[in-house]
């Protein structure tokens, strides 16, 4: 896509869903920016649904203490994109199923979108992923133990050994409070690790 409609300056288009209804915020986590550009696609490409679940799984590793990791996420979901369908998708990976889906449905959200463009004080704000549709998103594979580092399959196999599904419109609602978070995990039935050493 040309950006002269911009007078030559980045932009990109998102849809007010995402940030209204599962409160995404700008600009993008260096999380957020790895995912997009690992998987090849423009924010606007990936399913509100989608975002829900990158937004639930940064809250899930910030209360527990680890830092969010691409690897770790793909490990738990698999990039689709169905069909004919201009969007990508997050599909849960059953053996191991981490948050739920944040809706079934969403209603209306595809016509509602704006542009996004560089604050003065912030010109690097968009680099590190797509800005623009891209025509070959990278569909991949749920990542398996053994094509990550240490200190990841540690955190997955931790994840996966609490066998607890976490629900995602909860995280993304308690994200601010962090009462309503502590009483949240406090009502699983399991412990919850909250810290992580690595050998540096």
């Amino acid at each position: 896509m040309d950006n002269r409609s911009n007078g030559g300056k980045p932009f990109f288009f998102f849809y007010q869903a995402v940030f209204k209804r599962v409160g995404l915020r700008l600009p993008f986590t260096a999380f957020e920016r790895e995912l997009l550009k690992e998987i090849n696609i423009a924010p606007a490409q990936l399913h509100p649904n989608g975002w829900a679940f990158v937004g639930a799984f940064q809250i899930l590793c910030g209360y527990l203490g680890i830092p969010p990791s691409v690897d770790v996420f793909l490990h738990f979901f698999e990039v689709k994109k169905q069909g004919k369908s201009l969007w990508v998708s997050f599909s849960k990976v059953a053996s191991r199923i981490l948050l739920t889906l944040f809706r079934n449905s969403f209603k209306g959200w595809k016509g509602n979108f704006f542009r996004v463009c560089c604050a003065k004080h912030d010109p690097a704000a968009l680099d590190g992923f797509p800005l623009y549709w891209t025509e070959k998103p990278n569909p991949t594979k749920p990542k398996s133990l053994d094509e990550l580092s240490s200190a990841d399959r540690e955190v997955c196999v931790a994840l996966v050994g609490l066998k607890i599904v976490f629900h995602t419109s909860t995280l993304i609602a308690r994200e601010f409070d962090a009462n309503a978070l502590s009483t949240y995990f406090g009502r699983e039935s399991r412990p919850l690790f909250v810290f992580f050493i690595f050998d540096s």
